[in-house]
């Protein structure tokens, strides 16, 4: 039977990766109905490379399934063409060696003007929905990095091992990075946003990592992007520490902001200093392929935090590169009233 004109790809792939391969032969050559439709898609496609493996290793093997293998190549292709298209209309002017480039490339915009909003403005309500739309500064950054890590060697693979043990608590399973986000998540009752509420920059942010992380010619720039998700993060961890505290946020909430602005500044640096430019050293040709992640990767978070000004702030007008994109209002009337404490 012909799926129905307004029938989601999404959910029909969801609806077949458990029955019989031959269900998926009706996905052959079917076509998102739209950008988030198309997106959605190509997150669902990468969970079965890199999506928690409590969620599939009972289920039946469809990674590489031809279907699957097609629809993941045309996704893909047109996400970082549109990616790229995005990254050209930034016209950026960057010094010719890859690393004083990468340095440049972390100074745009350095702390936004959305995190200033956070550590001055914003009531409670708006921190609170910041924090679940951002996920972390580096949402899934300990599976990424491992990934990255894959056939490098010497200083360039020890420096990631050093960044990958950070974000394990350096053994203590309490300070692992991912827990402190649980302990924080806890003590302000975020939500968790499932995928199909959020907007399309919310989505590309995403879908550049698992992107990255699913294609092995891409390890270049997962290098330059993770790498300037750490240069970046310490001074935007420090405005929203800031604004935990001028809300009074609970005691648990503080550590795992606290800790990505003392440590990330030191791991950006290390990560330059110690990984890529003995990479480059190397294999010069990878220099600019490195940036270009790292620009990608600064595309796709200006986008979000475009429009997360316009949806959040009372001043509406996105003050980066990109204008508004489209998201779903969401009521909140259902999160829990707490009442903020001070820190003691």
């Amino acid at each position: 039977m012909a799926p129905l004109p307004d029938e989601r790809l999404a959910d029909r792939l969801d609806a077949v990766l458990s029955l019989p391969s031959s269900a998926l032969d009706g996905l052959r050559g079917a076509e998102p109905v739209d950008e988030q439709d198309a997106a959605l898609t190509l997150l669902r496609v990468h969970d079965l490379h890199v999506g928690p493996l409590a969620d599939l290793w009972q289920g039946p093997n469809r990674q590489h399934h031809p279907v699957i293998a097609e629809l993941k190549w045309r996704l893909e292709g047109a996400f970082l063409e549109r990616i790229q298209e995005l990254d050209a209309h930034r016209r950026w002017d960057l010094p010719d060696d890859p690393v004083d480039a990468l340095r440049a490339v972390q100074a745009v915009d350095r702390v936004p003007s959305m995190y200033r909003w956070l550590a001055e403005e914003a009531d409670p309500e708006g921190v609170r929905s910041f924090l679940e739309l951002e996920g972390g500064p580096d949402g899934g950054f300990d599976d990424l990095v491992a990934q990255c890590q894959v056939g490098l060697e010497g200083d360039a693979k020890v420096e990631l091992a050093r960044n990958y043990w950070d974000e394990m608590g350096r053994g203590h399973e309490a300070r692992v990075h991912s827990d402190l986000h649980r302990t924080m998540s806890e003590a302000l009752h975020l939500r968790h946003v499932a995928r199909g509420e959020l907007p399309m920059a919310c989505l590309e942010r995403t879908l550049l990592g698992s992107t990255l992380a699913t294609n092995r010619w891409l390890q270049p720039e997962m290098l330059g992007a993770l790498g300037l998700i750490e240069l970046q993060a310490g001074p935007r961890c420090r405005k929203v520490v800031a604004a935990l505290r001028r809300i009074g946020a609970p005691a648990a909430a503080f550590p795992f902001y606290e800790e990505h602005a003392r440590a990330d500044p030191h791991h950006g640096r290390a990560w330059l200093d110690r990984a890529v430019a003995p990479l480059i050293v190397e294999h010069p040709e990878l220099g600019w392929r490195i940036v270009r992640g790292a620009r990608w990767r600064s595309t796709v978070n200006a986008r979000f935090l475009d429009a997360a000004q316009v949806m959040l702030c009372a001043d509406p007008s996105p003050s980066g590169p990109f204008g508004p994109g489209p998201w779903v209002d969401r009521a909140s009337s259902d999160r829990p009233q707490i009442r903020l404490v001070s820190q003691p």
